[in-house]
């Protein structure tokens, strides 16, 4: 078997199986991959193709579907964006520790964590500045016991995120000072969180289109889901919104990418516009399954 082999394969691989693929990954994850989409499709089957023996998309497609190998999670992982770095759509983080975290404190009771969940994670660049942010910028840090959640649907960034370690590229809107700080700059030029930091995030597999995955998380006071809804159609939008809800404390807020809209998936949120950003909120007053 070699990568001629597999390259003949994939070149017969028709309109039709392509559909089948998507459809897959479609019902596992809620994402949506179009036909313009194709060469990006065709490279992930290919790696998986050839990390599987398979020379054609029937040996590759039953492969899948028996889940042999893990190969579901394998594919997921392949489908993934993760693009990400340190302080990205900071403005949000701003909102949080000037506006969010003032409404939100007053009333928790005293031992009562605050607890911020970041889905997707990716590799932890978003959890991990959270917790700096906080740090850095809340002078009622140490009043509260703090609990931040990474998660991801993707298992290979969830190991990265626990490593702690990034490319210089990841820090790029860090201070010499931020890095100083919070970094150790490793051999091979790259940098690691310090361990201090890093023990302090909690992180967890979840698929916010999956009832069961959300369901294991709870309580949470702020919801960071940022660029993911994007890639959803409007049904595995709503699915997804929902669960999300269903994840907040009612008065618990969720801030979303720059390009979404919650008010544009589903009524259940209210709009909050703050000087910093739009953030939407779960009503307060509700029972909390």
């Amino acid at each position: 078997m070699n990568r001629i082999d597999i390259q003949r394969g994939l070149a017969d691989v028709t309109d039709e199986e392509v559909r089948r693929l998507c459809e897959f990954v479609y019902r596992k994850t809620g994402m949506m991959f179009a036909e313009e989409k194709r060469y990006y499709i065709n490279r992930r089957l290919a790696e998986r193709m050839e990390a599987t023996g398979s020379t054609s998309f029937q040996a590759y497609f039953a492969t899948l579907r028996a889940d042999a190998d893990n190969e579901i999670e394998h594919l997921i992982n392949s489908f993934t964006v993760n693009e990400t770095y340190f302080y990205r759509e900071d403005h949000q983080f701003r909102c949080l520790t000037s506006t969010l975290l003032e409404v939100i404190a007053p009333k928790k009771k005293a031992g009562e964590p605050l607890r911020i969940w970041s889905v997707p994670c990716s590799t932890g660049e978003e959890p991990y500045s959270i917790a700096i942010w906080l740090l850095e910028n809340w002078d009622k840090v140490d009043r509260y016991e703090i609990e931040i959640v990474g998660s991801d649907i993707d298992t290979t960034v969830l190991r990265a995120a626990e490593s702690g370690t990034y490319s210089e590229r990841s820090l790029m809107r860090l201070s010499k000072d931020l890095i100083a700080r919070y970094f150790t700059r490793l051999d091979d030029g790259r940098y690691r969180i310090l361990p201090e930091l890093s023990s302090t995030i909690q992180f967890t597999k979840a698929n916010i289109v999956d009832v069961g995955q959300t369901g294991a998380h709870r309580n949470f006071d702020v919801i960071f889901c940022r660029n993911i809804l994007m890639y959803f159609d409007d049904t595995s939008r709503r699915l997804a919104a929902e669960n999300l809800y269903e994840s907040l404390r009612p008065g618990g807020f969720i801030c979303l990418g720059h390009t979404e809209s919650m008010s544009r998936i589903t009524s259940l949120f209210d709009v909050c516009r703050f000087s910093d950003a739009i953030v939407y909120r779960r009503p307060l007053g509700e029972s909390h399954g």
